[in-house]
């Protein structure tokens, strides 16, 4: 498996469907190792909602022939780590050690994907553990903020749905509901293997045969697009003495290709000589925090704003935020133009000399696309939005309407009053 520079990232698939990929850094001296399977809260239903994270959790509790005590101790005599995490659209299983040790990575992380037994005391255990986490996530804010601005933008979509699920799934859900999960799932056409380092590709691909050739094909998982809503949301949460902002709009699927979207919201809010920092941090001492960055999915994406500050605050940022937006679909100045490319192509760069991260990005264009830009592609596709692209994207967005989430410290009549503000949005 090699390629030119240019051109997109090889891949090998397998005869049940199982693609591998290995991406060549031959400068390091460790490697990384996963397994990504193509399921997430984004292909739960809502009755199921959070089982793919309670799988994620148990897989690690054992399998056929490791106990949980021997699956940790097998990756650190190695002086390995390993890991998981479940995402709205998949689930992760990581390995990263000593490039000579990756072929081993590859079959002990199968042994956790297609082996876990579930022993039932682990998983009265683990829901204690997971029934502490959604409590933890039901004191934060921000997350909260998060989650309701996933329900403003995308509806009755499970796209709308939380990746830690809900409280009722994780209290019943029984050994047998995972079995099932993973047998409906875990199949090779949601599965691909990842590796990054100075790695021999060709052994990688024999190891992944060896370890995945013979799991059933089964049916890709795919997610219908997810249309568009937006509103306004608010909760208060008591405990804290800041608000928190979250405001968006949709933007293109991960296939799009789209770089336009990517660059808008640098030109907005990323660093502190940014429009966003500069008048709401920085001119006007607003805010303690405020950022904007771009999340895509299969389904869809979104611009979204973040912002933390003082209660007493919230209407000015409301005004200061749909300001700067409605000035940005009217005018991109050059030197933020530069600043944003310049800024975006030097994260991919970086990105490209971190394992986890390119693998990451690899098995998710595989899922989402069936190949694997290369980085040059990226890069080139930045380079190439120009302002018109940027203000006709900021115009586009403004006319579809805000989503905007507020939480934390919220007083009576916020939601009008973030109405009154995003009222000249549209011009």
């Amino acid at each position: 498996m090699s390629s030119m520079p240019d051109a997109p990232v090889p891949h090998a698939t397998l005869a049940n469907g199982v693609r591998v990929v290995v991406l060549p850094m031959p400068q390091a001296r460790t490697a990384g190792v996963a397994v990504f399977v193509h399921t997430g809260s984004v292909h739960e239903s809502r009755v199921h909602n959070g089982i793919s994270h309670v799988l994620e959790h148990m897989a690690f509790k054992g399998t056929r022939e490791r106990d949980v005590h021997r699956v940790n101790l097998d990756a650190e005599r190695l002086g390995a780590e390993v890991n998981a995490h479940t995402d709205k659209d998949h689930t992760a299983y990581t390995m990263r050690g000593l490039a000579e040790h990756a072929p081993q990575f590859v079959r002990m992380l199968a042994d956790i994907v297609r082996h876990a037994t579930f022993p039932e005391d682990e998983l009265a255990r683990e829901r204690e553990v997971l029934l502490q986490e959604v409590a933890e996530v039901e004191d934060d804010p921000v997350t909260i903020g998060y989650h309701l601005f996933d329900h403003l933008c995308w509806g009755e979509h499970p796209a709308a749905l939380p990746v830690i699920g809900q409280r009722r799934v994780i209290e019943r859900v029984s050994r047998a509901d995972l079995l099932d999960y993973v047998g409906r799932q875990y199949t090779g056409a949601n599965i691909v293997v990842a590796a990054a380092g100075a790695l021999d590709a060709d052994a990688i691909v024999r190891e992944a045969e060896a370890a995945f050739g013979d799991l059933p094909r089964g049916t890709p998982n795919t997610v219908p697009p997810a249309t568009y809503a937006g509103g306004t949301r608010t909760r208060r949460m008591d405990g804290g003495q800041q608000t928190h902002l979250v405001m968006g709009f949709a933007t293109p699927p991960r296939a799009a290709d789209d770089a336009v979207h990517d660059v808008a919201a640098a030109v907005l809010g990323d660093g502190m000589s940014s429009p966003l920092l500069a008048e709401l941090r920085e001119r006007r001492g607003l805010v303690y925090h405020a950022g904007a960055h771009v999340d895509r999915f299969e389904y869809g994406g979104q611009l979204a704003i973040e912002a933390s500050f003082a209660p007493k605050h919230l209407d000015p940022v409301l005004r200061e935020t749909a300001r700067l937006l409605r000035a940005l679909a009217d005018h991109v100045d050059e030197v933020d133009l530069e600043r944003a490319r310049n800024q975006l192509v030097v994260r991919l760069w970086r990105d490209e000399e971190r394992a986890s991260t390119r693998i990451e990005q690899a098995a998710l264009d595989l899922f989402a696309r069936g190949a694997v830009p290369a980085a040059a592609e990226r890069v080139a596709r930045v380079h190439a939005v120009d302002a018109a692209q940027v203000r006709a994207a900021f115009e586009r967005m403004l006319h579809a309407g805000a989503s905007v989430a507020i939480t934390g410290s919220v007083g009576r009549g916020a939601t009008p009053r973030v109405q009154e503000a995003l009222s000249a949005l549209r011009g």
